[in-house]
């Protein structure tokens, strides 16, 4: 595992982040433990030493889960972050203290403010609540190492954020080589990187669609390189940003992990002519991409007809591309479409901006017109 220096750090160029350690299976609401800690631990022997979590990420489980997996090891050996959500329902202060005491630390190397957009920007620039200024003081008295933010805005409103403050330490934001042009990512790390704020990636397989593409992506991908796995793509894509500190992946199995260890071994960007291959790639999958969810979960513990919503967009998506119902079906294992009620709060969370009811009410109509009864196949 190779590291990259950061002040006065030497912080590991892949970082664990905490979105998606497999659940328990008699008990959905609650991270598996054993097979979580599995993953710590092999992380760590590695070198992997950054851990990112959040308030809300696992309906607060992530947090309580890292803290306890952590505790093993020295707390100076690794890096821990985590973040303060602005819709959480509670105040900065008291998230800050509940967070420590999930974590089961005296301090976070790293804070910082989740999710900027243009949603959530007037709530932490507002000098009332004075969210910054708590930063601060927890900075000087220890209990904060850096502050940072995670991004899902557009360039105007993150423009305007990095101005507002021009001490932030780092930022996070979504980055891979679809999302580049997509979602206007280039804009985005072009903007950090004038301000000189160094960039942890979230979402560098786009919640895994990277890593699976379509067939002809992937065919392209493999006549380039047999040996390699279609995941190292999107990462060597981004150790050639030089501005890139770290790539946070929410690795959910050894596999996962296995895959990413063997890529970040050591520093290995794309050369000028993989760099083509993957554009050829990527042009192909975009044909297929459909509705561009990358299965972050925000907008499900706010849906009031409790709907996994990723899961049915991915049903949606596979409906478009193969029409293979059986895969579908695979998928439609709790409530279908039509039980959304169009209400709009989950737009609210959706850090790809996706009109979700819109989503739902399509899938719902293909359903209904095509006579698909998920129990009888």
């Amino acid at each position: 595992m190779y590291r990259k220096q950061f002040q006065d750090k030497e912080i590991s160029a892949l970082g664990y982040g905490g979105l998606r350690f497999p659940m328990d299976k008699d008990n959905p609401s609650r991270i598996d433990r054993e097979a979580s800690q599995k993953l710590i631990d092999a992380a760590i022997a590695s070198g992997i030493n950054f851990f990112d979590t959040a308030y809300t990420y696992q309906a607060g489980d992530s947090e309580r889960f890292l803290g306890e997996a952590l505790s093993k090891y020295p707390r100076d050996s690794y890096y821990l972050s985590t973040k303060f959500y602005a819709d959480a329902g509670v105040t900065i202060e008291e998230a800050f203290e509940t967070q420590l005491e999930r974590c089961g630390v005296d301090y976070f190397d790293f804070y910082l403010f989740h999710s900027l957009d243009e949603n959530f920007i007037n709530y932490f620039m507002d000098p009332e609540k004075d969210c910054l200024g708590y930063l601060i003081k927890q900075k000087k008295a220890g209990r904060i190492k850096h502050i940072g933010f995670s991004s899902h805005a557009g360039p105007d409103t993150l423009e305007k954020f990095v101005n507002w403050y021009d001490g932030f330490d780092m930022a996070i934001i979504q980055l891979n080589y679809l999302d580049w042009d997509l979602l206007n990512a280039k804009r985005q790390y072009e903007i950090l990187t004038e301000h000189n704020i160094p960039i942890w990636v979230m979402e560098p397989l786009k919640g895994g669609r990277l890593s699976e593409l379509n067939e002809e992506a992937r065919a392209i991908l493999k006549e380039a390189a047999p040996e390699r796995s279609v995941s190292s793509w999107g990462m060597r894509y981004l150790m050639g940003l030089p501005n890139v500190q770290v790539v946070m992946s929410g690795m959910s199995s050894l596999e996962q992990l296995e895959d990413n260890l063997k890529t970040f071994d050591h520093f290995d960007p794309l050369s000028e002519k993989e760099l083509e291959v993957l554009k050829k790639a990527a042009a192909a999958f975009r044909k297929d991409l459909g509705v561009p969810c990358s299965s972050c979960r925000y907008c499900c513990p706010t849906c009031p007809m409790e709907l996994n919503i990723p899961v049915l967009i991915k049903g949606y998506n596979e409906w478009n591309m193969s029409k293979a119902l059986w895969k579908v079906a695979e998928l439609i294992t709790e409530k279908t479409p039509d039980n959304c009620i169009g209400c709009g709060v989950c737009l609210h969370h959706c850090p790809q901006k996706i009109q979700i009811p819109e989503v739902m009410s399509k899938f719902a109509d293909i359903i209904k017109e095509n006579d698909i009864d998920f129990t009888k196949i």
